[in-house]
């Protein structure tokens, strides 16, 4: 039987011998509402599992704007028993500025974090 998660992603996703969980938060432009509703989703599926997951999040076509990536650093604070590690994919600018972000958040997060562009590379480095 195949489970999805509230995204809508298989669970697990098999990626050469490893397993990801996808988080896909892209798409969402401004609409910040069904984003965070979204985000509380998959934060009740992931603590809900058994096992730390390695994490692939896609923000592609997503404004990230103060108030989402605060609320995606409270999401990946309260996730951080549950997560291996996480990668983080979209464009250039909603990269960097993510990451200037989160980095000042630093004292918060003891998992490993990278930023992609390459959706098969941030997957490749979620399963080494």
């Amino acid at each position: 039987m195949i489970v999805k998660s509230p995204g809508g992603s298989i669970f697990p996703y098999h990626y050469k011998g490893g397993e990801i969980h996808c988080l896909k938060y892209g798409s969402f432009h401004s609409n910040s509402e069904s984003l965070f509703n979204l985000m509380k989703a998959e934060e009740a599926f992931i603590l809900g599992q058994i096992r730390r997951l390695a994490v692939w999040v896609d923000f592609y076509e997503t404004r990230l704007t103060k108030e989402v990536m605060l609320e995606f650093a409270g999401n990946l604070a309260r996730l951080e028993s549950h997560i291996i590690k996480v990668a983080i994919v979209g464009d250039y600018f909603s990269r960097h500025r993510l990451h200037r972000y989160l980095r000042k958040q630093a004292g918060q997060f003891t998992v490993p974090i990278q930023y992609y562009s390459d959706p098969e590379e941030a997957k490749a480095w979620l399963v080494e």
